[in-house]
């Protein structure tokens, strides 16, 4: 298994230039040191940025064709190396292996569909009322893109940007976060590497935010950042790429609060189960977890206690074993912080249903009901495995409490009544909606964003090609040209 102790810039393993900061890759679950990288500075960055830059006009070379096979190259290491990819995931990420088996599936499946990209990017031709002018509109590389992924899905995520960037006809610079540097961008950009992507089109700089974040942001060579992570840092890189010397486009997906509302016609057996895998997969460390449950009162006990007894079920523990749901939290500081959360929730009078403990760095699920919508816990995003249960009048209360939230990203709703739940559905501010499905949905051909403070831009499908391309409107003139002057 590949070491993953360096940096990977213009094609080549090497060391990072910052003395000062090394990153330390720790198993959250063991804390045992899995690799040791020396950090990059913003030296590494400059090069890896030109190195892309200089890689792109020869990936542009290719024809659309050899791109597709390249990308679905990438796409067979990744199913060939799957048992490799969910290793790592699980003792660099503490994923549980449903997860990890899962966040593998989602990045083969984003990779074979961007894999159809190339073939797929098409241009117009408009009318003109010009004679002898032909108007087209075309859709061209931004050149680079430089992408900051995520610690909570990082292979999926860093792939769900890498892969439709390179598609587009872009050369790619990415900055993991320092919990998971090897599956957020070292292990990614070896399955390009080796399918065959040119050499230099593919960079990672793995570094501190204060060595080299601002820098990462605000470099003159990248068009465009992509950015998957809080809505407090989101905001910070949308500020540093308007304010260097090129403005930049951002596609930034942020934090959630993702509403699970039950109604009394729902399906409580089925709504009780969705709920549980929506809350508590991957410890609840997902943007668009069921952040919060509401629930109408008229099936709130029966509801909860079903809920109740599902979560008592779930195994805690060591993310390598197969029954394990619960596994470790990704850092101390994110455990302190939903440790606090509890603190303040259960001084503010919530009722504490379930109440985990913690164990190093594993928090076992905890559940608390409340008739109070302005409860804080039921407007932060928590992150872990801390689920409120809000029991709200009706219908119309459950819909006003839903969209009392600064975020706006993924929600369900529970109905028997498809058409009712459409309509509501419309009512509902975020980007997603899922009628008696789960909020944790991610499909390859489907738009992927939220509204508000949740971020800006779409991904997957028609959509993440239309962010990671530019416009050109471009005209011909055959006979002589009209002149107001």
């Amino acid at each position: 298994m590949e070491k993953f102790d360096k940096q990977f810039i213009a094609g080549k393993w090497q060391t990072g230039n910052d003395s000062d900061h090394v990153n330390e890759d720790k198993n959250p679950y063991t804390q045992e040191t899995i690799v040791t990288i020396q950090g990059a500075n913003t030296d590494d960055v400059d090069t890896a940025y030109q190195a892309a830059k200089k890689a792109q006009k020869v990936w542009m070379e290719k024809t659309p064709q050899e791109r597709s096979a390249i990308i679905e190259k990438a796409a067979d290491l990744m199913e060939e190396h799957q048992a490799e990819i969910i290793k790592w995931l699980i003792k660099e990420g503490g994923a549980t292996k449903v997860k990890a088996g899962l966040e593998a599936s989602l990045a083969q499946g984003i990779t074979r569909e961007a894999a159809t990209f190339p073939m797929r990017s098409e241009g117009k031709i408009l009318p003109t009322n010009k004679p002898g002018e032909e108007s087209f509109v075309t859709h061209r590389p931004l050149g680079v893109i430089g992408i900051i992924s995520p610690w909570n899905f990082p292979f999926h995520l860093t792939m769900r940007s890498l892969a439709p960037a390179l598609a587009a006809g872009n050369g790619v610079v990415i900055k993991p976060a320092s919990d998971s540097p090897v599956t957020g961008g070292l292990l990614p950009a070896k399955f390009f590497a080796e399918a065959g992507v040119p050499e230099g089109l593919v960079n990672v700089t793995v570094g501190s935010g204060s060595e080299i974040g601002d820098y990462f942001v605000e470099h003159p060579i990248p068009s465009f950042i992509s950015f998957t992570g809080s809505t407090a840092v989101g905001k910070n890189i949308a500020s540093h790429a308007v304010s260097g010397k090129k403005i930049k486009q951002v596609a930034l997906e942020l934090g959630g609060n993702s509403p699970f509302i039950v109604l009394e016609d729902a399906d409580l057996e089925e709504a009780a189960q969705a709920l549980v895998v929506s809350k508590f997969m991957h410890s609840g460390q997902i943007c668009m977890a069921a952040n919060r449950a509401i629930v109408v009162a008229s099936v709130f006990d029966e509801f909860v206690e079903k809920v109740v007894a599902r979560v008592k079920e779930l195994a805690v523990g060591d993310p390598a074993k197969d029954e394990t749901v619960i596994g470790p939290i990704i850092n101390q500081k994110q455990t302190d912080q939903i440790q606090e959360i509890v603190k303040k929730a259960k001084a503010a009078g919530a009722e504490f249903l379930i109440e985990g403990g913690v164990e190093g760095r594993v928090v076992e699920p905890s559940i608390l009901i409340s008739e109070d919508p302005a409860l804080e816990i039921f407007h932060q995003e928590i992150f872990g495995p801390v689920l409120p249960i809000l029991k709200v009048k009706d219908t119309e209360a459950a819909i006003e409490a839903a969209n009392d939230t600064e975020y706006g990203l993924s929600s369900a709703l529970f109905t028997k009544d498809l058409n009712k739940g459409r309509l509501l559905a419309n009512q509902i501010e975020a980007g997603m909606c899922h009628i008696n499905g789960l909020t944790v949905d991610d499909q390859p051909n489907a738009p992927f964003g939220g509204e508000k403070n949740s971020g800006i831009g779409r991904f997957n499908g028609e959509w993440v090609l239309e962010e990671f391309t530019r416009v050109q409107w471009v005209t011909t003139q055959s006979g002589k040209g009209q002149y107001p002057f």
